[in-house]
């Protein structure tokens, strides 16, 4: 049986500079992680289900098409993880228009069963500062309480899953101008 690690954090926390300069430094120590994101699987089903365009459109979709493009989603990497050590990309809690929507509900986390999760933080100031400057992405805009709030509600919800199927919750911060330190740990916890 393989690794599969699941690494999250809001958007706009810089969660894959994080990941993609840690895998650099594990691939040159010989340690190679087949990265997926979740969001990728998921839109890829999405396509070819509703037409759906990009992810911040997939997002919005109803609440039980979304639920069934993230089951599909989790048998298929489920399959990869079986084969070779898989660091999953995701979010815990997906914020949309009727509230807060489990990134890894109960039928996903059977299907991926983590050994461990990753949480990225940053504080919001930073967070809603990055979301700024990324012009790649149409996110809604949120006050830095409602950062604040997300990211609380995402340590509660990896504590529900790691208590789900026995795995560790590690929280990793991003500050920044520090972003050396955070790959620094989440190397040393991929490493494990």
């Amino acid at each position: 049986m393989s690794k599969l690690i699941v690494v999250t954090g809001i958007p706009g926390v810089g969660k894959s500079t994080v990941v993609s300069r840690a895998l650099e430094e594990l691939r040159a120590a010989g340690i190679n992680y087949e990265l997926i994101n979740y969001g990728d699987v998921m839109l890829e089903l999405a396509r070819k289900w509703t037409g759906t365009s990009d992810r911040d459109e997939m997002r919005k979709l109803p609440a039980e098409v979304y639920r069934k493009i993230q089951r599909e989603a989790a048998k298929r990497i489920a399959r990869i993880a079986k084969r070779k050590p898989v660091l999953l990309d995701t979010h815990c809690s997906i914020k949309k228009p009727e509230g807060y929507l489990p990134g890894l509900p109960s039928w996903v986390l059977e299907e991926l069963k983590p050994e461990s999760i990753l949480i990225i933080e940053a504080v919001p100031e930073e967070v809603a500062s990055r979301r700024t400057r990324d012009v790649t992405r149409r996110r809604d805009e949120e006050l830095l309480e409602e950062i604040a709030e997300h990211q609380q509600l995402n340590r509660a919800i990896a504590m529900a899953y790691a208590a789900a199927v026995g795995a560790t919750v590690r929280i990793i911060k991003n500050k920044e101008g520090m972003l050396s330190e955070a790959v620094k740990e989440m190397v040393e916890a991929l490493r494990q």
